[in-house]
């Protein structure tokens, strides 16, 4: 189940939402390029000693096996070697600085756990009274049951803000646009066990604390 599917569910609106008004989103955008290389060939030795030599030294020392390769979720199965996020040092100061960073890794442990159905890393930085992230976890718990699996749903927020001014009940906001690719449900010979979802383009509010030296996601919900 896709953000935007949630949110929209009356379930979801059972209880009001309150957060104050006057946030303005700054617009912005991170490209990250990457690339990959290989040392020259051994073009060879014409002198039998030196080959024997270099022989013996590359059964001495035997090349180091190369890293797992990431592939995202398909039809043919679910992603494989997905990183794990790690957790930036910045994020345990209660610091606006380290309310944007921890901000950036609980959305990265949401794209994790889309990708996984692993929510364990999720649950870790999200308080279990946040109604709207039970919702969410137990939603990607059960599309990831038994063979099933999901691909896209991949999340991104290329605008966010805060003014890093705590509310009367203890909460910081975020305001972030979230953007989610579309989602499809597989299960074993990459059938769709349910109809593709959409991908969304919506305004949130996050809401957070820092208690016990540790910050936690209270509440997300549509910027409305």
């Amino acid at each position: 189940m896709t953000l935007q599917n949630l949110f929209t569910s009356r379930a979801f609106w059972s209880r009001p939402r309150r957060f104050s008004a006057g946030a303005v989103v700054i617009a912005g955008s991170l490209l990250l390029a990457g690339c990959a290389g290989s040392s020259p060939a051994d073009p060879g030795t014409t002198s039998p000693a030196a080959s024997e030599s270099a022989t013996s030294s590359a059964s001495a020392t035997p090349s180091p096996t190369p890293s797992a390769v990431y592939k995202p979720a398909d039809a043919t199965g679910p992603a494989q070697n997905v990183p794990v996020p790690v957790f930036p040092e910045v994020a345990k100061t209660e610091t606006k600085e380290g309310l944007e960073a921890f901000t950036r890794y609980w959305f990265d442990q949401l794209n994790y756990a889309y990708q996984t159905g692993d929510v364990v890393g999720l649950q870790a930085v999200t308080s279990p009274d946040c109604d709207y992230c039970s919702k969410l976890t137990a939603s990607l718990t059960a599309n990831y049951q038994g063979d099933r699996w999901l691909a896209g749903g991949t999340i991104t927020t290329p605008a966010s803000t805060t003014t890093f001014d705590r509310a009367s009940d203890g909460n910081f906001q975020v305001i972030l646009q979230v953007l989610q690719t579309p989602i499809s449900y597989y299960e074993t010979g990459g059938k769709e066990f349910r109809s593709a979802s959409n991908g969304s383009n919506t305004g949130n509010v996050l809401l957070a604390n820092f208690m016990d030296g540790a910050w936690r996601v209270n509440d997300l919900h549509p910027l409305r």
